[in-house]
């Protein structure tokens, strides 16, 4: 194994394939988890179906990376999905959907995954970095699913900071603003970005950038955080 390697959900698209081309570029191999499955033609890239909501799915993709590649430095859980509706149209199916999705499918990962973070971080720097939303620092009317899944993910980022602290594993957030991606419509990225201080909405490439700093040994001293890429949103 001459490579460090990557486990990143939602990878087949959006942000998540950002993060995945960001890494290859830094000499990371990765295991690509998402529903669906895109072709690759990089060596280095492995394409695994799973979802976030199956411990097997996990299992699967924690063996990829350790069979193919001979172990697993960082985990990115990036998966996510955004709905908006109001307290009195949501429903109790659609929370627990969004919650399973955006904050359980995250605990399953780093709990599958622990034991091959742990045995890298022995001898190499071990990272998790997850994806909240400006959403998991304040919350928005219409979004009451979403913005607790996201206040969920950034207490147990917190927590799992703390407790793996131990082992010598980081783990730190990024906080996307409204970012460009199949996820939002154009037209509502294209009016919340001229809404914010920088004039733009974010693209996938600026959120790969954090996650990749936060992935790489340049971040050893920094566990615990979260990074805003929000052009000024929450400021």
């Amino acid at each position: 194994m001459t490579h460090r390697v990557a486990i990143v959900t939602g990878g087949a698209r959006g942000q998540g394939a950002a993060v995945v081309r960001r890494l290859r570029t830094q000499d990371y191999a990765v295991v690509a988890m998402d529903l669906t499955t895109p072709e690759s033609n990089d060596p280095l890239v492995v394409d695994c179906q799973g979802d976030v909501r199956s411990e097997n799915d996990w299992g699967r993709a924690v063996e990829i990376a350790v069979e193919r590649f001979g172990a697993l430095h960082v985990l990115v859980n990036n998966a996510g999905v955004l709905r908006s509706g109001s307290i009195p149209e949501e429903t109790a199916d659609g929370m627990r959907a969004l919650w399973e999705i955006n904050c359980l499918g995250a605990f399953l990962g780093v709990q599958v995954a622990l034991p091959a973070l742990r045995a890298a971080a022995k001898d190499h720097d071990a990272a998790v970095v997850n994806t909240l939303s400006v959403a998991a620092v304040r919350g928005f009317a219409n979004h009451s699913a979403y913005t607790s899944s996201k206040f969920a993910l950034r207490g147990f980022t917190q927590s799992a900071a703390k407790e793996l602290s131990r082992d010598r594993i980081r783990v730190n957030a990024v906080v996307p603003g409204p970012i460009a991606t199949p996820m939002l419509d154009p037209s509502t990225a294209d009016r919340l970005g001229k809404e914010l201080p920088l004039g733009r909405a974010g693209t996938a490439q600026d959120v790969a950038e954090v996650v990749a700093f936060l992935a790489s040994p340049a971040a050893s001293f920094i566990t615990g955080s979260e990074y805003a890429v929000d052009g000024g949103q929450l400021m």
